[in-house]
């Protein structure tokens, strides 16, 4: 079962390890990271270098699908060649997936149109510019269209798309092999939840970045 997870410079690291590290664990998976020029990418702070082994074209075709996001998102939602790849690679794949602003380069490659689709909070309303519709649900799943919002949430998704793969044993094995049992110190995991002035304070610096 070959899984392609496409990186590129400005990545959110987890986007593409936490999936990495449920899928990974599949029978029978080979997941290969793969970019337009493979090699090292770097994340959104610079500290760490995730590696491409495979270009685009070694992997056109894969099962599996999972996008990550990103900073970098921004600039490949007008690179042809990364999104000419997404859309070859969904024609044909079982499943195509996003974690945070991956969706916006599943929008920006046309695959989203019509869908209900999640992303980062602080990115839905350009989901909806692409033509899905956005929603704040935690995973999405539209046929064989699967959608995460922000970062930590590609972990929930990895799993419930190891369920659909493999079955829910599976699944739960490995859950528990890699002791993903999340008891967070604050309650303040999504905007409904966190206090306002926290909210604010990342939306300026999320306005700001962009």
């Amino acid at each position: 079962m070959e899984i392609a997870i496409p990186i590129f410079d400005v990545i959110t690291a987890l986007d593409a390890v936490g999936p990495y590290e449920v899928l990974s664990r599949l029978p029978g998976a080979e997941v290969k990271f793969v970019a337009a020029e493979p090699g090292p990418k770097r994340t959104e702070n610079g500290m760490l270098a995730l590696t491409a082994d495979h270009s685009l074209d070694d992997v056109p075709h894969p099962e599996i699908l999972v996008v990550p996001g990103g900073f970098g998102t921004r600039a490949l939602m007008h690179d042809e060649t990364m999104l000419d790849w997404i859309r070859g690679a969904h024609e044909q794949s079982e499943w195509t997936t996003s974690v945070c602003t991956g969706a916006l380069l599943l929008g920006a490659a046309g695959i989203l149109r019509g869908l209900r689709a999640t992303t980062h909070w602080l990115s839905l309303d350009t989901l909806r510019e692409l033509g899905a519709e956005p929603t704040p649900e935690r995973v999405v799943e539209q046929g064989k269209v699967i959608t995460a919002a922000g970062v930590s949430s590609g972990i929930d998704m990895a799993l419930r798309l190891a369920e659909l793969v493999a079955g829910e044993d599976v699944a739960q094995a490995i859950q528990l092999s890699i002791e993903y049992d999340p008891e967070p110190p604050f309650d303040a995991g999504s905007p409904e939840k966190a206090p306002d002035e926290i909210v604010e304070r990342l939306r300026a610096l999320g306005a700001e970045r962009v």
